[in-house]
């Protein structure tokens, strides 16, 4: 299993998920004050552009860690990624004061970098650990997402009130919570161990690599185009029936319990039955949850909160049932730099979907987006059966 002690295991376990956490709630306040700021000065039709730069951001960030964790370790890597998010959040700050939107463009993008190691803090927790306990530690990290997904939101109103106590725009209050939270990750990193061994591990054949894969990138690219589509035309759907922002945030709320809060459990059935089992039971919860929302798509007290919750908790399975095999079936020498352009792929697959979402709903309107979701996560079950010899 390599040298490192308990406690030297549970420091840098601490330590990941505390980046992880913290790049959450950063990312969540300041693409939500980016957003209602770049709405407010460009017109609504921009107003996705701060969501754009992050997963680019983002998507370059993984591929960027992935290849340079082999030769620099997690800790400079995170380290430095950390620092670069800190550096954003201060340039996305100024934006904000000055309402400017390359500024704020720009240090959302940066952050998005430093976000793209956050995501792969969840392989650097399950290297730490045997492979029959892998689910569970990457599934632990992944969890640190709940923390974002509450703090983040919760924090902007108060936020907003500091900051106007000192003549700033109120808007701005959430993006210098990104600056105080970033920083945090940095110091996070720092805790982390100059040196952990990897676990001593049987070496891969080219075969079971390659299928390891295949399977996880095309069921998270699925998890991923599904999740996104969905969840980003639900809010519209509700609006266009009359509902107001309390509605809307009680049905996401019920979408971002699912995404994260069970990932615990999540982890325990991938180390139980197999990630395979986890991915393709997750690929049936993204399925049911699309054919609820298609049954009941006006129903914002049952059908669209039942949805959204299998919505989050499907994609949940399939990313850490994927993620614990790509932690499983990789060879040591290229694994991180693989998980690294997975995840890159991924998250560009997120552009793709919000693009995609709105032009679907546009001329299909709910069901549309519901009906092309329910098939997009049912079609790695059928590219991906087993080839009898």
């Amino acid at each position: 299993m390599g040298t490192l002690t308990t406690t030297g295991r549970a420091r840098s376990v601490g330590a990941l998920f505390a980046g992880v956490a913290l790049l959450n709630t950063a990312t969540v306040g300041l693409s939500t004050a980016a957003t209602l700021i770049v709405a407010a000065g460009s017109g609504p039709g921009w107003s996705g552009l701060p969501s754009v730069a992050n997963v680019l951001g983002t998507a370059a960030g993984a591929l960027g860690a992935g290849l340079l964790l082999p030769s620099h370790g997690r800790r400079r890597v995170l380290s430095a990624g950390y620092a670069v998010a800190a550096a954003g959040a201060l340039v996305a700050f100024a934006g904000a004061l000055t309402t400017s939107l390359v500024p704020l463009l720009l240090g959302i993008l940066l952050v998005g970098l430093g976000n793209g190691g956050a995501q792969l803090s969840r392989y650097l927790a399950a290297d730490l650990y045997p492979e029959e306990r892998r689910g569970r530690a990457l599934s632990n990290v992944v969890w640190a997402g709940t923390v974002g997904a509450l703090a983040g939101p919760a924090l902007m109103a108060p936020a907003a009130d500091v900051v106007t106590g000192f003549g700033w725009p109120a808007l701005s209050g959430p993006v210098a919570v990104a600056v105080l939270a970033t920083a945090g990750a940095a110091l996070a990193a720092a805790f982390l161990p100059r040196h952990v061994p990897p676990p001593r591990e049987a070496p891969v054949s080219a075969p079971v690599r390659a299928t390891g894969v295949a399977r996880p990138l095309v069921a998270m690219v699925a998890a991923q185009l599904t999740m996104v589509a969905v969840m980003t035309m639900t809010p519209l759907q509700l609006q266009n029936h009359g509902h107001g922002l309390d509605v809307v945030g009680w049905v996401l709320s019920a979408h971002l319990f699912g995404m994260f809060a069970l990932a615990p459990l999540s982890g325990r059935i991938a180390d139980r039955w197999g990630p395979r089992v986890t991915v393709n039971a997750g690929l049936g919860v993204l399925a049911l949850s699309t054919a609820t929302a298609l049954a009941a798509p006006t129903a914002h007290t049952s059908g669209l909160p039942v949805a959204l919750f299998l919505l989050g908790y499907g994609w949940n399975l399939v990313f850490v049932g994927g993620s614990a095999q790509l932690s499983r079936d990789l060879a040591p020498a290229t694994r991180s730099r693989v998980q690294g352009t997975v995840d890159a792929v991924v998250w560009s697959a997120s552009a793709l979907a919000g693009l995609g979402s709105g032009q679907l709903f546009a001329g299909g309107g709910y069901a549309l987006v519901a009906v092309v979701g329910g098939v997009l996560a049912l079609l790695p079950l059928v590219l991906l059966v087993p080839r009898r010899p």
